[in-house]
């Protein structure tokens, strides 16, 4: 369970929140590219329901349940693609977070997993960039070859 004290700082369902982006013109830029990935599989309303702020640091990204905020380093939006699969992936985990569920380690990551391999699906179905579709497949056949499955 989460602390309810914080409440009044978390997403609640069906608010929608305009993305912050903090961090370098380059990080900006890369989720920019992610989010407008985002949009195109329509997916972009679920992750504004969930998450606040994408900060950039030089550490491992992590979700900041506390504030709704992803704490990303540079490398893991340099593929905007993987970025935006990641991304949901977070927003997924803060989503079961809010309701109450288990949202880390083995069954919680299996979870979110699978949602992030149905967010490559359908980017790979709605995007009309070969280029993104190829990239769709590539990641897709990566995380079925992948142990964590």
């Amino acid at each position: 369970m989460w602390n309810t004290e914080l409440s009044a700082e978390i997403p609640k369902k069906e608010l929608k929140h305009r993305i912050k982006i903090e961090g370098s013109p380059e990080f900006k830029l890369k989720v920019k590219a992610a989010l407008d990935l985002i949009k195109k599989a329509g997916y972009y309303d679920f992750f504004t329901t969930y998450i606040k702020e994408i900060k950039e640091i030089d550490g491992f990204t992590q979700l900041r349940e506390a504030n709704a905020k992803i704490w990303a380093n540079k490398y893991a939006v340099q593929n905007p693609v993987d970025a935006a699969s990641m991304l949901i992936q977070k927003a997924y985990q803060m989503k079961e977070f809010l309701d109450g569920k288990l949202h880390y380690g083995g069954d919680a990551e299996r979870r979110s997993i699978e949602k992030r391999i149905e967010f490559l699906e359908k980017l790979k179905q709605k995007c009309k960039s070969k280029d993104v579709a190829d990239e769709c497949e590539r990641l897709l056949k990566s995380w079925n070859d992948s142990v964590f499955l």
